[in-house]
């Protein structure tokens, strides 16, 4: 069965994108060798991605990087959204609830893992139980303000343990 997993990067300061979506300053820092990332794209069977990042800023846009991963990723897509458009791209599916989107991404996964892109679908998983892991990777830079890693209102904790062997920010839901 497909593990769920929310993977970001993030600024030292936990934005995932700074103010109004920008993810420029991203930009300078993509690119290089890094193996949990490797990992985890060679998991990947699907994304489960929510409608703001689906239709947000992409620092690689207009070039052959552009895309989930680099442009590294090609497999299907799943977008959480109230308001799916008429047309939809190709390897695009669009799911109006979460626990549809979630069976849906799972499915297209198959033996393969599903990738949470977006804070608050990933936020969404986890308050229904849905989410296993969670993998960020930092990136030396303060935003100051913008969408951060996580949010819960109330701030109830959640618990994560280390994958055993794994990177250093590479954790399971502890349920």
């Amino acid at each position: 069965m497909a593990t769920v997993i929310y993977s970001a990067t993030a600024s030292l300061d936990g934005f995932i994108a700074g103010p109004g979506g920008d993810m420029s300053w991203l930009g300078e820092h993509l690119g290089g060798e890094n193996e949990a990332a490797d990992r985890l794209l060679a998991r990947l069977g699907a994304l489960l991605v929510g409608r703001v990042t689906f239709g947000g800023d992409d620092p690689n846009a207009g070039t052959d990087a552009e895309g989930a991963f680099g442009g590294q990723y090609d497999g299907p897509v799943v977008v959480l959204t109230h308001r799916p458009p008429d047309d939809q791209p190709a390897g695009v599916e669009f799911a109006t609830d979460l626990v549809t989107a979630v069976e849906r991404a799972k499915a297209l996964a198959g033996d393969r893992d599903v990738n949470v892109l977006g804070a608050d679908v990933a936020a969404q998983c986890l308050e229904a139980g849905l989410l296993d892991e969670v993998l960020l990777f930092f990136v030396p830079v303060f935003l100051g303000d913008g969408t951060p890693i996580f949010r819960r209102p109330g701030g109830r904790h959640v618990h994560l343990e280390r994958v055993p062997g794994e990177t250093e920010h590479w954790y399971r839901v502890v349920r």
